[in-house]
């Protein structure tokens, strides 16, 4: 189809925060980037429409077994009620800063009162595209639990299909919020809102402005998803759509491949243990590994990484950067019981941790590849940023230190990746280099926002990178990006190249020229 979705809507990290070549010192890591964008919350609005529901908690104790039948007697203790479906979605946001318009339908019962009063509590959420269904129940799921288990769980719902009369109502407040909002939510759960009149008018209405709709499906049939800027289907909702397995990264691109004749739409596929993998129609797919440290409940996790995602879209982030966090709140969610949200200071957390001398492998040490790969995975972990400064350096002048100074300030952990003596040679001629590799590496780890040095015997750092996979790859501004080795590698895994500026008359073999230094 040409340019994705996203990319219309003119959020895709078209900007020089993005994918872009960004040069000079004022160049920020994305860290502190991502901590003033997210301070920006409380200005934005977004739109969601979908399935409401109440989400209620019946937390009790079991200590014998029914003598009427062979099934567990709860002792009741305590019961709580949180927004869930797409209330859920709403509570993520709110609970963000973020300013919300919501549309859904409710019964005309204690349930619409409880769910409208825990939305209104969070503040920053309208409710008055809430419309009211005399004939229905609000949709609530009761879940009774035990020692931290569900031993049942009770659906009140009705998904049967709407009035003429109301489908005008919710189609009405649809076009009401989405003009009030910056990015658009669809959270489909398949009880009844969504029809597909209620779809086409969504999606073209914020098509027609120019703004962002993100979807979480729950239909078979994509094809009234069409024209959305991206889908956000598990594993399982990808391979219901189309009838094919997504388990490999191989499974995934041809089940996306089909997934995308139907709704025409970038596919952003959540994995469970593997993470998560963007589909877009002209970048190659980016995959990001999971954070999560411990799966205590899954319930709720896709609404936490579609709301996160859009406010990081409304805050025109690159969305590179904007699938990172939304994987670290899902992280988090996953690790708490029953529906959840994320806090921003939670979102924040990896955004705040800061360069420490103290912290192992943080030092400017000397490691061997493999070495430097697996702490990589680790900052990874941690959700730090990783960038790679690759060269000689073999007398160290202040365009070396420039360049440095540029590359720490664009990432939270960097690398130097150090040509070995014999690579040097090869380039530079026999006479080169004028300090061996210990040496320039010792010199080079010294120095103030290198985390650690690795040395490399190929001609070219190809295969580091590889190993490395950083999110910020640095080069002098005396090269084009296209000529930058490792460019293509960086930027398919969403991340970004950093041409630094130069400091005039500035080389080595000017240096050994001027001062006729012998060679070793």
């Amino acid at each position: 189809m040409g340019r994705s979705r996203l990319a219309e809507a003119n959020l895709s990290g078209e900007r020089v925060s993005g994918g872009d070549v960004r040069r000079g010192p004022a160049v920020r890591s994305k860290a502190s980037r991502e901590r003033a964008a997210l301070s920006d919350l409380k200005n934005c609005t977004i739109a969601v429409i979908g399935d409401l529901m109440l989400d209620r908690y019946l937390h009790g104790d079991v200590d014998r077994i029914s003598p009427e039948a062979p099934v567990p007697v709860v002792q009741r203790r305590s019961e709580r009620q949180v927004p869930g479906g797409a209330a859920n979605v709403v509570s993520n946001l709110a609970t963000l800063g973020v300013n919300v318009r919501v549309v859904g339908i409710t019964g005309a019962d204690e349930a619409r009162t409880s769910l409208i009063g825990a939305l209104q509590q969070q503040g920053r959420v309208s409710s008055d595209g809430i419309v009211i269904d005399p004939d229905r129940p609000t949709t609530q799921k009761l879940r009774i639990v035990s020692a931290h288990q569900q031993i049942a769980r009770i659906d009140f719902e009705d998904s049967g299909a709407l009035s003429p009369e109301l489908e005008a109502k919710v189609i009405g407040a649809v076009l009401a919020a989405v003009a009030a909002a910056k990015v658009v939510i669809i959270s489909d759960y398949g009880k009844g809102l969504l029809t597909d009149n209620v779809l086409s008018e969504a999606i073209a209405e914020a098509r027609r402005s120019g703004k962002p709709v993100l979807v979480d499906p729950k239909r078979r049939d994509w094809s009234a998803y069409r024209g959305a800027s991206i889908v956000t289907p598990n594993r399982r909702e990808l391979s219901e759509a189309t009838g094919l397995p997504c388990e490999s990264d191989a499974d995934a691109e041809v089940a996306v491949a089909r997934a995308r004749l139907m709704s025409d739409s970038d596919i952003l596929l959540t994995r469970s243990e593997k993470g998560m993998s963007y589909f877009s129609a002209d970048k190659p797919p980016i995959h990001v590994p999971t954070v999560a440290q411990e799966v205590f409940d899954v319930s709720g996790a896709g609404d936490t990484v579609i709301a996160i995602l859009a406010a990081c879209l409304a805050l025109d982030m690159e969305i590179a950067d904007a699938l990172r966090l939304a994987n670290y709140g899902a992280g988090i969610v996953v690790s708490k019981f029953g529906t959840a949200t994320v806090t921003p200071e939670e979102l924040q957390a990896p955004l705040n941790r800061r360069r420490s001398t103290n912290n192992g492998g943080d030092d400017g040490a000397l490691l061997s590849r493999d070495e430097a790969a697996a702490l990589r995975r680790e900052w990874a972990q941690q959700g730090l940023t990783v960038g790679v400064a690759n060269g000689c350096f073999d007398l160290l002048h202040p365009g070396h230190i420039s360049l440095i100074r540029q590359a720490a300030e664009a990432c939270d952990r960097l690398v130097i990746a150090l040509n070995s003596d014999a690579s040097v040679r090869r380039l530079k001629g026999a006479d080169r280099p004028v300090q061996n590799e210990r040496s320039r590496a010792s010199v080079i780890g010294a120095l103030k926002g290198v985390s650690a040095v690795t040395i490399f015997d190929e001609d070219t750092p190809l295969e580091l990178l590889r190993a490395l996979e950083p999110d910020v790859l640095v080069k002098g501004a005396d090269y084009a990006e296209s000529e930058v080795v490792g460019a293509d590698l960086v930027k398919a895994r969403g991340g970004r190249i950093v041409l630094a500026t130069l400091v005039p008359g500035q080389s080595t073999t000017a240096m050994i020229e001027r001062e006729k230094i012998p060679a070793e």
